[in-house]
């Protein structure tokens, strides 16, 4: 996508609509472009730049096979990035950040296989031999459960990078991501402090028209990267079995030669001379009257 399109469709999305200058945060200064009816407009130029520079990254955190987590509990965020991580298969968080989600991931982890096992009683039948009260508590529990960690049932560990769609929102996850030293993404607008995140992407956090076009951005860069790996891997694969397929016949000559000298040893080590096996002439038996000795007292003897 050249800049000009994307600059036009940030534009045409009310990217650049910031918040009201007396919310500004001073840090967000860089970042400004101008200030219209006591509203900042944000400097697209600034966002094409920094929208860029995370979709590198995150393409390439993708490509190695780390796990990217979608962050967004704003209403009008919500749907959007639920749709966009399920399109790439990545964890998301839309509904509630539970406190210690990545700091105290074991136990998180837990409460995801406590919600599995019960899924899992439910749809076997186990569930059968329960009373209708027991199993209705059940079905909460799991709802219950579900509409909180179900983004995020998927993953085993700690994933590598964090987008957040409102920095200043999103607090809590970005704080337990600095601890833990995960990389951070995140939409700043002109009331936070662009400095928390390590790719910050200066845009409106409000406006759905907005969040749609940089979350949709991102992830299309995140699919280039996955579908990069799986060229990767599908080359490898076919490296290897060329790879197999030449020690394969390398093999089946070595084989072969080995009979031959198998055969040679069967047949007595070496060339066949004149009158028997290994080169040793046969000796000849004369019989009578063949030129051999003659007896004593025969015609031709002793006289």
């Amino acid at each position: 996508m050249e800049n000009t399109s994307l600059q036009q469709q940030l534009l045409e999305a009310g990217v650049h609509f910031g918040h009201l200058k007396k919310k500004w945060n001073p840090k967000m200064l860089p970042f400004i472009f101008a200030e219209k009816k006591g509203i900042h407009i944000i400097d697209l130029n600034k966002t094409v730049e920094g929208l860029q520079e995370s979709a590198a990254a995150l393409k390439a955190i993708a490509r190695s096979g780390k796990k990217i987590m979608f962050v967004a509990t704003k209403k009008q965020a919500k749907e959007i990035v639920s749709e966009c991580a399920r399109k790439v298969n990545m964890p998301y968080v839309t509904e509630r950040w539970l406190g210690g989600m990545l700091t105290n991931f074991n136990t998180i982890r837990k409460s995801v296989k406590k919600m599995q096992s019960i899924e899992k009683m439910l749809n076997d039948g186990s569930a059968e031999n329960l009373t209708k009260k027991e199993r209705l508590t059940l079905s909460r529990d799991k709802e219950k459960l579900e509409k909180v960690l179900g983004g995020i049932a998927a993953i085993s560990r700690v994933p590598s990078a964090l987008f957040l769609v409102d920095i200043g929102h999103e607090h809590i996850a970005m704080a337990e991501a600095k601890k833990l030293g995960i990389s951070t993404f995140g939409m700043v607008d002109t009331n936070c402090d662009p400095n928390k995140v390590d790719f910050a992407i200066p845009a409106n956090d409000d406006a759905t028209k907005s969040i749609s076009i940089i979350v949709n951005y991102l992830t299309a860069a995140i699919a280039e990267g996955l579908q990069e790996r799986q060229s990767d891997k599908d080359n490898e694969d076919e490296h290897s079995d060329v790879e197999e397929s030449a020690e394969a016949k390398a093999a089946r000559f070595e084989k072969k030669a080995d009979g031959g000298d198998d055969r040679n040893k069967r047949g007595g080590g070496g060339s066949r001379g004149p009158g028997g096996p290994g080169g040793q002439p046969k000796r000849r038996i004369a019989g009578p009257g063949q030129g051999g000795r003659r007896p004593a007292g025969g015609p031709g003897g002793a006289r």
